[in-house]
């Protein structure tokens, strides 16, 4: 991804190993609008910060309720998580980020509102041959264990004990012990062991799963998740994911600001507006917003630069993430019907140890290749692509002559999940979290506050949207 930054911006980028919407120093200067030039004071009803899947979605339906808005998104484009290749051999779009949506009203309304047509796909009886290998060795693994089925609707039945899962973390109190179970020690409990594999498959990204709090993985496994698994997923009938973002942007137009970074806020409850000081390739703009919106990860080292007041730095303090990273590859010698799925030979539910590729998957480009890959801390590129390359390289081992793979394209997705330990939870951390809404003109709109799942997200922002700003 290319940004065009000044040089001050590029030293700032340098600084993390992410790069944040939000940058250095955690405490701003004296904010003096007199310095600023009136074409660089920006007034909208609503700044948003991060112009992923939450912020774009959060800026349509914002205008649709007559609201203005200013979207700040660091990189060249909008759509956060979902990737696009547009492969110059075939003329065909890849995506190796965001895949599928649930079929819901929400999406298909979503959809339609910019005219793009969506069709259904199955995942489980897609056309390639799976190839179960442990990519550590190269040696075949078994076939899953258990009844996927039976393990399926005895999973679903405790999921139904919860609704107030589906949409934000809205926990009782007590919280119910068994969702802040290790999730191995929920699949015990309740014999859950045949769903464990297809779990696996659609929670990549989540970490160790038997280790992961059940709480999480419930939310990130649901039952709109388990229908769109069993009954089809929709796309657009692109396959191109990219779509819908290139869609929004040009409805919201001179409404982003991109290749941007937010440098410092101001938030005072005394006061009318609160504000943001961006740095932009046409240079430094004050946002004056009656509200602000954060559309990325609540973690320290992505809102450097944002006054933060105590409760929100000791909230936000207490957050874990996973990492995740995707990549697409020509790999000769793999056929182009093949699907590897890493498993282990030797753990419980053959589930592999992280960092570990997840999966190998064929794409709509004759020839290459998706490799996801998942760790518990963060790695570099060079370090990603060499681990893949030698999993890759083991399938020489399985009888399938592989050469090392050509990497095309390459997506880090960390931080990924955020999660925060059974303890904070049972003590009240979601409850804190929720309060923080509307606190100092703000508002919390990412996957931290409901799941990491478009349509998800989309529902929770929705909700949000219609109690807090109409």
């Amino acid at each position: 991804m290319r940004l065009l930054m000044t040089t001050i911006l590029l030293v700032i980028s340098a600084l993390s190993w992410l790069g944040s919407a939000v940058s250095v120093p955690d405490v701003p200067p004296e904010l003096d609008l007199s310095q600023f030039q009136d074409q660089n004071i920006i007034t909208r009803d609503v700044c948003i910060i991060g112009g992923g899947s939450a912020g774009t979605y959060a800026a349509i339906r914002l205008r649709e309720m007559n609201q203005s808005v200013i979207v700040i998104e660091k990189n060249d484009h909008l759509g956060g998580h979902v990737n696009t290749y547009d492969d110059p051999a075939t003329e065909t779009a890849v995506d190796y980020g965001v895949l599928y949506y649930e079929n819901l009203p929400l999406v298909r309304d979503y959809f339609d509102h910019f005219g793009i047509e969506l069709e259904k796909v199955s995942v489980l009886e897609q056309n390639s041959t799976q190839r179960r290998v442990d990519l550590r060795t190269g040696t075949p693994a078994g076939p899953a264990e258990g009844n996927m089925l039976l393990a399926l609707a005895a999973y679903s039945a405790q999921l139904a004990k919860y609704p107030y899962l589906n949409t934000g973390f809205n926990l009782p109190y007590p919280v119910p012990p068994d969702l802040l179970l290790p999730f191995g020690d929920f699949v015990k409990k309740y014999n859950l062991e045949g769903a464990v594999d297809i779990i696996a498959m659609f929670n990549q990204g989540a970490g160790d799963i038997l280790q992961q709090t059940t709480l999480y993985m419930m939310k990130y496994f649901s039952l709109d998740v388990i229908q769109g698994a069993l009954g089809g997923f929709l796309i657009p009938t692109s396959h191109n994911n990219s779509e819908l973002y290139g869609a929004a942007q040009e409805e919201l137009g001179e409404d982003v600001l991109l290749n941007s970074i937010v440098t410092y806020t101001y938030r005072n409850d005394e006061r009318e507006f609160a504000y943001a000081v961006v740095e932009t390739p046409s240079g430094t703009k004050v946002i004056r917003a009656r509200k602000l919106i954060i559309a990325i990860p609540p973690k320290l080292d992505m809102l450097k630069g944002m006054d933060l007041d105590e409760s929100e730095r000791a909230l936000f303090g207490q957050f874990n993430n996973t990492c995740y990273y995707t990549a697409l590859a020509r790999i000769p010698g793999l056929p182009e019907d093949m699907q590897i799925v890493n498993r282990a030979v030797d753990t419980l539910y053959q589930l592999p140890p992280q960092p570990a590729v997840y999966v190998i998957n064929t794409t709509r480009a004759p020839g290459l290749f998706a490799i996801l890959y998942g760790s518990k801390d963060h790695m570099a590129e060079a370090e990603v692509k060499g681990n893949m390359t030698r999993s890759v390289m083991q399938l020489r081992n399985a009888g399938i002559p592989v050469e090392p793979p050509e990497f095309v394209q390459y997506s880090d997705h960390s931080p990924f999940l955020l999660t925060v330990p059974p303890d904070a939870i049972r003590n009240g951390f979601y409850r804190h979290l929720n309060d923080l809404q509307g606190h100092r003109k703000t508002y919390y709109m990412s996957a931290t506050f409901n799941a990491h799942d478009s349509a998800q997200i989309w529902s929770f922002i929705e909700g949000l949207l219609r109690t807090s700003f109409l």
